[in-house]
């Protein structure tokens, strides 16, 4: 099994440090480079194309929301990053998802949660954590609905099927396709597929974006 490549950005060197040493205790996980400010982190993701970045937000020169942006941007670079910030600050957690990160850890995570987010950010299922995603999306979706919030109306985009808005539904949740699968009765693999059906059908890069489009179109409170 080809282990999951790390970059790790982060200007606090004994955090970096700290995450690195979490990280190299468990098989099936490399770190392949540190940085520690936007600049380098662009060189070094370049570079490396590592299956994950974990960005800090806050960082001397370019910040890791511009870094985020000029990566995902940049189509010779398919890596997943992942935002490292703390929960008080979901005016960056806003920035960050529209710059393009894939999903939110937070700083004070477990590290049994930290190597999962990783694993299911190289896997394609971005680790929402719910406490961190529903209040960020609900504050961006409040926010263009002028503080109004849509009562959930059940009502699914013609595209989907009734099981993929289903689906679409528990993602919003914050589960993961483990959780779905458990909760649908199904097969991981079936999960699998009809996340990636409703992503393409409604034109979403990731399921951060399925969960704001969930929020914002009233699929659920």
């Amino acid at each position: 099994m080809t282990a999951v490549r790390v970059v790790l950005v982060d200007d606090h060197e004994l955090l970096r440090q700290g995450i690195r040493t979490i990280l190299s205790a468990h098989d099936g996980i490399e770190v392949v480079g540190e940085a520690s400010s936007g600049e380098a982190a662009l060189e070094l993701v370049t570079r490396e194309l590592p299956d994950v970045v974990c960005m800090d937000v806050e960082m001397p020169g370019m910040g890791g929301i511009e870094a985020t942006r000029r990566l995902v941007a940049d189509p010779a670079v398919t890596s997943t990053v992942i935002m490292l910030t703390t929960f008080e600050r979901e005016d960056y957690l806003l920035a960050a998802l529209e710059a393009g990160a894939s999903g939110f850890l937070l700083k004070n995570a477990r590290p049994e949660t930290l190597i999962d987010g990783i694993r299911a950010a190289a896997a394609g299922e971005a680790l929402l954590a719910p406490e961190v995603t529903r209040a960020v999306i609900e504050r961006a979706v409040a926010g263009e609905r002028g503080g109004r919030r849509l009562p959930a109306t059940g009502a699914l985009p013609e595209q989907l099927t009734e099981r993929e808005g289903e689906v679409l539904r528990l993602i919003a949740q914050g589960l993961s396709n483990e959780e779905i699968a458990e909760s649908l009765v199904v097969g991981r693999a079936t999960v699998k597929t009809h996340v990636s059906n409703v992503l393409l059908k409604l034109g979403l890069r990731d399921r951060v974006q399925a969960v704001a489009f969930a929020y914002r179109s009233g699929l659920v409170d």
